[in-house]
């Protein structure tokens, strides 16, 4: 889509006429470590979705295990165990070019979401890796994350999308499957389509079977 030039922001100074300043508890929140307040928000969350940037461009990729299954070791660092997947290691390998990374936790049932950036190392280190097993599988490898900042993002978003509110979920089998899906966007590569009925049939067996 072609944004008219007059109708463009192109610098920050834009963006402040626009917006104005963040206010007093926007900027006091932020902070350069794990506060104690914030730790109860990892320890809790299920769910954090991961963002880095590479030479290919950005990634976001979803991460998730029970309740506190990114460690704070410490107040300035947080150990990520790396899950089996489909081995795309999108993530990964952007981070091998550019360490740098952005977390958002999510704690079903809360509006406010918790947002860390930091920079990541991938460690391999077997006795770390044990650390994290489940079901006698060690991690792939942990993500160990130095934190660099620390702040909890408003109810607004949540509040908006009625994200934790049943009532306002589309129904699963309204949507397309996982396999109607592959077959869908196989159908015209050179190889022949997936077939979505068959992928379908197997999925459930087959995530229960490789979740770790």
């Amino acid at each position: 889509m072609h944004v008219p030039p007059e109708h463009r922001i192109t610098d920050a100074a834009q963006l402040a006429a626009l917006y104005g300043q963040p206010g007093e508890a926007s900027r006091r929140k932020e902070v350069p470590f794990l506060h104690p307040a914030y730790r109860p928000l990892v320890e809790a969350a299920p769910f954090a979705a991961l963002a880095t940037v590479g030479p290919e461009g950005m990634d976001v990729s979803p991460r998730g295990d029970p309740a506190g299954f990114i460690h704070i070791e410490d107040e300035h660092t947080l150990l990520l165990p790396d899950r089996r997947g489909n081995n795309r290691i999108d993530s990964l390998r952007n981070i091998l070019a550019d360490a740098r990374v952005a977390l958002l936790f999510l704690v079903p049932g809360m509006n406010e979401t918790l947002r860390i950036n930091g920079r990541g190392t991938i460690s391999v280190d077997p006795a770390l890796c044990q650390r994290f097993a489940v079901d006698g599988k060690p991690a792939r490898s942990v993500l160990v994350i130095d934190i660099d900042t620390v702040f909890f993002q408003c109810a607004r978003a949540l509040l908006r999308s009625k994200l934790w509110q049943p009532d306002s979920w589309r129904p699963r089998s309204a949507l397309p499957s996982t396999g109607a899906l592959l077959q869908a966007l196989t159908q015209d590569q050179p190889a022949p389509p997936i077939d979505g009925a068959a992928y379908d049939a197997e999925l459930p067996a087959r995530q229960a079977a490789t979740l770790y």
